[in-house]
């Protein structure tokens, strides 16, 4: 039998948001790399690695049934991720305590530990198949776009907010390395890199913005000269770069030129939270409500084609009728392309808990049902501005009959709306997957648009 064919198979489950997503890639990256591979199904796999999400109840939920899953279907479980690093109310591991079969159980982030646990439980084979492991590593995404994760952890401590507890303080990734995986990852084919981390805004404070270098150039570690070089990069390649999770500090400004030039995508993700200063004061947030306005504002002036996307939460504790009111007031005036809101979910850990006047769960849900119910004619509004214009879209599918879906500058992957491609005029033209295509858009609705390639 050939080395190939022995190779041990391990099961893996990945859970989460996308920064968890890319803790599953290095991982599976490091498996390959030393010659396990990948099993298709519990039954087919000599151990199982779940990778969990412990930010809110629901994802706390999710994760215990899928390693209660793992353990009934396999048997041969260890636990990595965000719920690993989770205490229950006796100050026992949260897991172990549920589920006390899993072999081991490590936190956010842990590739070292992930891989001591899995060789003591299932030794490495002899020979590893390096020649296999593609320089980009091994990616959970669809070909064409990637997710690129620029630091790890939050220096941050908003009250209602796990996350450091879970993932630690802010720890900046060196430029260029990053820089280096980029361009693996365009050289592999990725037209879209979507930039992820705690606190993007934050990149390299926690290594007070040292020097480093990138084909033979110095470049800081600093947020405005990686996304420079970035631009750079994805030019190179005619591809595109989407920043995610932008705190709204003063040197995001300096960001705003390049969207407008072209250099990166006119998209910022930037969640808010709330706009009412006592509210954000309670939530140990750095920013209040009118100078957003004022920095929305300033930032649509220098690049009108900008799509703002970010999130809410309705119903924190203490949140009075009058203070609800004026994030309305200031969704109807900043008018947010892209929103998410969330009824505020009590999460154990949390600081939030211990504040006074915690605001019934019908409350908050019937004002999260008020802010969509407004987001989505201010949505729908935006979207038909559009009908006529010609957008850019890269293809994620394409159908049988031969017309395609696919997002635009203004869409991220799985948050966001989507682009519904008519199949080409000319009969010997198809759409493919990854492909940039020009749409002319000929109808719209609250969330996605319609049109002709």
């Amino acid at each position: 039998m050939s080395t190939a064919l022995s190779a041990p198979k391990i099961g893996f489950v990945s859970l989460g948001c996308p920064k968890a997503l890319t803790d599953s890639e290095q991982i599976l990256t490091q498996l390959r790399a030393e010659g396990y591979e990948t099993a298709k199904s519990y039954d087919g796999a000599d151990l199982v690695i779940v990778n969990t999400c412990g930010f809110i109840d629901a994802a706390v939920q999710e994760s215990l049934d899928a390693i209660g899953e793992a353990l009934a279907e396999n048997g041969k479980v260890i636990v990595t991720g965000c719920l690993g690093a989770k205490k229950d109310a006796e100050g026992r591991d949260l897991i172990q305590s549920i589920h006390p079969k899993v072999l081991e159980v490590t936190g956010p982030h842990a590739l070292a530990d992930v891989m001591s646990a899995v060789h003591k439980h299932l030794p490495k084979p002899h020979e590893p198949f390096l020649d296999l492991l593609p320089p980009q590593g091994i990616k959970l995404t669809p070909k064409h776009f990637a997710y690129l994760k620029i630091s790890e952890g939050c220096n941050h401590r908003c009250s209602f907010c796990i996350i450091p507890s879970m993932r630690g303080d802010l720890v900046s990734r060196p430029i260029a390395e990053i820089m280096l995986e980029a361009e693996n990852l365009f050289k592999a084919g990725v037209r879209e890199l979507l930039v992820i981390s705690q606190d993007t805004s934050a990149y390299g404070v926690d290594v007070k913005f040292r020097m480093g270098f990138w084909n033979g150039k110095p470049v800081k570690t600093h947020m405005t000269q990686l996304v420079e070089a970035l631009g750079e990069l994805a030019r190179a390649h005619g591809a595109w770069v989407r920043l995610h999770y932008v705190y709204p500090y003063p040197h995001v400004d300096q960001i705003i030129p390049l969207m407008a030039d072209g250099a990166i995508l006119p998209y910022l993700d930037v969640p808010l939270q709330h706009a009412h200063p006592d509210v954000l004061k309670r939530m140990k947030r750095p920013a209040s409500g009118e100078k957003n306005i004022e920095r929305i504002a300033a930032w649509r002036a220098m690049c009108p084609d900008i799509t703002i996307r970010s999130t809410f939460i309705a119903g924190f504790p203490g949140e009075t009728e009058s203070e609800f009111a004026y994030l309305l007031d200031f969704l109807k005036e900043a008018r947010i392309d892209r929103l998410g809101c969330f009824a505020y979910s009590p999460v154990a850990g949390a600081t939030a808990n211990l504040l006074a006047d915690p605001v019934p769960e019908e409350v908050r849900e019937e004002r999260r049902g008020r802010v969509m119910q407004l987001q989505e004619q201010i949505s729908k509004e935006l979207l038909q501005a559009k009908i006529g214009k010609t957008v850019r879209v890269l293809l994620d599918e394409v159908k049988r009959d031969g017309s395609g879906i696919g997002r635009s500058a203004a869409d991220a992957p799985e948050i966001d709306g989507v682009v519904y491609v008519k199949p080409p005029y000319e009969p010997h033209r198809k759409l493919l997957v990854g492909e940039f295509v020009d749409v002319e858009v000929v109808a719209a609705d609250a969330h996605d648009l319609w049109g002709n390639s």
